[in-house]
C-alpha cells in the first residue's frame, strides 16, 4: 500500500481484497481507507479475490497484482500506455525476486531506460496483470475454487493461449517483488515442508490436454525462454527476470 501511494495511485483507485486475515491487516486497511476494501470471511482463493477486484470497479484497465510488491512512479500509467501503443490485452512489468537490499528506485529508473525495448511477447504472470476489459468478455474471469490454492493464473493463462489474446512482458516497467511470501506462510500454516509444492494437482487434466500436448507446450515454452534469455543478455548485459542474492543479481 505504502508503495502504491509513493508511486502516485490515486487511493480511490485501489481496490484491496483480504482472504480471512487475522493478523492486524484489515484494521491497518481500514486506517489507510483505500477506495474500496473488501473482507472476507475467510480465505475464499486468490481467483475469487482476483474476481471480486476486478468487478469491483469495472474499469477499462485493471492491474491485478500481489501484495509483496514494490512498484516505481507512475508505473499504473506506463503499463497502460504501453499496453495501448502494442494493441496489447494484458502487459506484465519487468521484475526482481527476492530481498530488497538495493536501491530499487535507482535500479528501476536506469533499467526502464536500458530495457525500454526489451520484451518477451505472449509471455507475462500473475505476479501483476494489467488488463483490458474486454480480456474477460473474451476469456472470462478467474477460477474461483478454493482447492487450487494459487493455480488459478495457470488456468487463465491457459485460456488466453487458447484464444491468441496478445500479451507480453516489458522491460519500459520494473517491480520488485519479495517472492513467494503468502504461499510459504499458507505452507508453515497447512503444515507443508517449503521445499515441496503447495497442492499437487494433475494440470494436464485441468488444462484437458493430452499427455504429449503437455510435454510440447512446456517443451515450447522452456524454449522461448531460454531464446528470450540468451538475447537479452548478449544486447543488454541483464534481462527481464531477476533475482536479488545477498549482493548480486541472477538473471533469468
Amino acid at each position: 500500500m505504502q508503495s502504491l501511494l509513493k508511486a502516485g495511485v490515486p487511493l480511490e483507485n485501489i481496490v484491496v481484497v483480504d482472504n480471512g486475515s487475522t493478523d492486524g491487516t484489515q484494521d491497518y486497511l481500514r486506517d489507510i481507507n483505500p477506495g474500496q476494501v473488501i473482507l472476507n470471511k475467510e480465505n475464499l482463493s486468490c481467483g475469487a479475490a482476483w474476481n471480486q477486484g476486478i468487478l469491483a470497479l469495472q474499469k477499462e484497465w485493471t492491474i491485478v497484482m500481489n501484495n509483496d510488491i514494490v512498484v516505481t512512479h507512475d508505473f499504473a500509467i506506463r503499463l497502460i500506455a504501453y499496453a495501448t501503443e502494442k494493441k496489447l490485452k494484458l502487459v506484465s512489468p519487468a521484475r526482481i525476486d527476492g530481498v530488497l537490499n538495493y536501491d530499487f528506485d535507482a535500479f528501476a529508473l536506469d533499467a526502464q531506460q536500458t530495457m525500454q525495448n526489451a520484451v518477451r511477447p505472449n509471455s507475462s504472470n500473475a505476479i501483476c496483470m494489467c488488463m483490458h476489459w474486454s480480456l474477460f468478455k473474451e476469456v472470462g474471469f478467474f477460477r474461483a475454487d478454493p482447492k487450487l490454492l494459487g493455480f488459478e493464473d495457470g488456468l487463465f493463462y491457459n485460456e488466453i493461449r487458447k484464444f491468441n489474446v496478445l500479451h507480453a512482458t516489458t522491460g519500459a516497467v520494473w517491480i520488485h517483488h519479495f517472492g513467494q511470501v503468502t504461499q510459504d506462510h499458507m505452507k508453515m500454516v497447512l503444515g507443508i515442508k517449503q521445499k515441496d509444492v503447495l497442492v499437487k494437482v494433475n494440470d494436464r487434466k485441468l488444462y484437458q490436454q493430452s499427455w504429449i500436448d503437455r510435454k510440447m507446450t512446456r517443451h515450447r515454452m522452456k524454449a522461448s525462454h531460454r531464446q528470450w534469455r540468451q538475447a537479452e543478455i548478449d544486447r543488454f548485459g541483464m534481462t527481464l527476470h531477476g533475482s536479488r542474492t545477498e549482493q548480486s543479481f541472477l538473471w533469468l
